[in-house]
C-alpha cells in the first residue's frame, strides 16, 4: 500500500514544499495537489518536481471543464517530462457551482467527457496525429466549423512515457464504473472500506468486465486524517466542518453528490438534516448532525491498534494508496506520523 499526503499549504506554499524533501526521506510515496478555485496546480506541480527527487506528483484534481483535453495530454506530459517520470494525472468533473460560476463554463455531460479526454491524452502521448470525432471534442474541427485550415498534428516532444497514469476521482455510480473500465487509478471521497463493497462494488464490477488487462489492476486511492495515539480520538471533530460543507453546502438539494453518497451509506436522516441547516446558513449545527461512525470509519485516528485494524479493513476493501493527513502539532511529529503509518500499512 502506498502512502500518500494531499498538500496542504496553509501555512505557505514554498514553506510547505521545503518540508516535502523530509516526508520524501520518510517515506511518503506520493503527493496529491488540488485545484479547486486557487492557485493553479500546474505551476506548483513543475515547482515540486524541482525540489524533490522520488516522490511521486499528482494533480488531485484537475478540473476536466477548465483545459481542452489536448492542453491537459500536454500538460501531463511536460510534469512527466520535468518529474522524470513521477507524474500522475488526476482529473475529475469537480461541480457545477466551481465550473459554471468560477470558469463560466456549462457542467454538461461529464462521464462522456471523461471518456473522450482519456482516449485523446493517450493518443497524444503515443505521438499519433491527433484524430478525434466524438459526441463532446473533435479534433481537428470538422467542416463547416472554424477556419476550416485545423489539420491532424502530433505532439513535437517525445514524452517520457506514453502511458501516463490517469487517476479520476468519481462517486457517481455510472462515473466509477466508467474509471473502472478506463482509468488507471480511482480516488472516492468519504472512502468507509465496510460500505464501499456496497455502494460501489457492481459498478466497480461492471467497469472491470470491461476493462483492457493491458491497464493492469485499478489503483484505489482511500483518504484519511491520520493520528496515533490513546488521546487522540478528539481529533476526529476536526473533520465535521468539512465533512458538513461538502454533504450540506457542495450544491443545491437533488443536486449534491456528495450528500448523495451520505444517503447511499445509509444516513439518509442525517444528509437531509445537515443539507437543510447547512443551506440555512448553520454551519455548526449542520458540523454537529454529520455522523461520528462516518468520521470514524474514514479516519485514521485513534491507539496504534485501532489504526492496525482501520488499515487492515481498508487493504481488504482493495485500497492500495493510502492518501493521509497527519494530525499532530509540529513538522517533526507529523513525519513521525508518516514514518509509522508507512511501517504498518506494510505490514497489514
Amino acid at each position: 500500500m502506498r502512502i500518500g499526503m494531499a498538500l496542504n499549504y496553509a501555512g505557505g506554499f514554498k514553506e510547505t514544499v521545503a518540508e516535502l524533501a523530509d516526508y520524501e526521506k520518510a517515506g511518503l510515496d506520493i503527493v496529491f495537489v488540488a485545484e479547486a478555485y486557487s492557485f493553479d496546480a500546474v505551476s506548483q506541480m513543475g515547482y515540486i518536481a524541482a525540489r524533490t527527487e522520488r516522490l511521486e506528483i499528482a494533480s488531485g484534481i484537475l478540473p476536466i471543464y477548465s483545459r481542452t483535453p489536448t492542453l491537459l495530454a500536454m500538460t501531463a506530459a511536460g510534469l512527466d517530462y520535468v518529474s522524470d517520470g513521477r507524474f500522475t494525472l488526476g482529473i475529475g468533473a469537480s461541480g457545477p457551482q466551481v465550473i459554471e460560476g468560477f470558469h463560466g463554463v456549462p457542467y454538461h455531460a461529464p462521464l462522456g467527457r471523461t471518456r473522450e479526454i482519456i482516449e485523446i491524452c493517450r493518443q497524444v502521448w503515443r505521438r499519433e496525429r491527433l484524430q478525434h470525432e466524438g459526441k463532446y471534442y473533435s479534433m481537428p474541427l470538422p467542416q463547416g466549423q472554424g477556419t476550416g485550415l485545423g489539420k491532424p498534428l502530433k505532439i513535437i516532444n517525445h514524452p517520457v512515457r506514453q502511458d501516463i497514469p490517469v487517476l479520476v476521482a468519481a462517486i457517481g455510480p455510472k462515473n466509477v464504473e466508467l474509471t473502472a473500465e478506463v482509468a488507471n487509478g480511482w480516488e472516492p471521497i468519504f472512502y468507509v472500506p465496510e460500505k464501499a463493497a456496497e455502494v460501489w462494488g457492481d459498478a466497480l464490477a461492471a467497469g472491470r468486465a470491461r476493462r483492457d488487462p493491458a491497464l493492469g489492476d485499478l489503483d484505489i486511492v482511500g483518504q484519511a486524517p491520520l493520528a496515533i495515539g490513546d488521546d487522540v480520538r478528539d481529533f476526529l471533530e476536526f473533520g465535521r466542518p468539512m465533512a458538513a460543507l461538502y454533504i450540506g453546502g457542495m450544491g443545491a438539494k437533488g443536486k449534491n453528490f456528495y450528500n448523495d453518497l451520505c444517503r447511499r451509506y445509509g444516513w439518509e436522516k442525517e444528509a437531509e438534516e445537515i443539507q437543510e441547516l447547512y443551506l440555512d446558513g448553520k454551519k455548526d449545527e449542520a458540523a454537529a448532525k454529520v455522523p461520528y461512525e462516518l468520521l470514524e470509519k474514514m479516519s485514521l485516528i485513534g491507539s496504534e491498534g485501532h489504526v492496525r485494524e482501520r488499515l487492515a479493513a481498508l487493504k481488504e476493501s482493495g485500497v492500495t494508496t493510502l492518501n493521509v493527513s497527519p494530525i499532530a502539532g509540529d513538522h517533526k511529529s507529523r513525519l513521525a506520523l508518516i514514518e509509522r503509518v508507512k511501517e504498518l500499512a506494510a505490514e497489514a
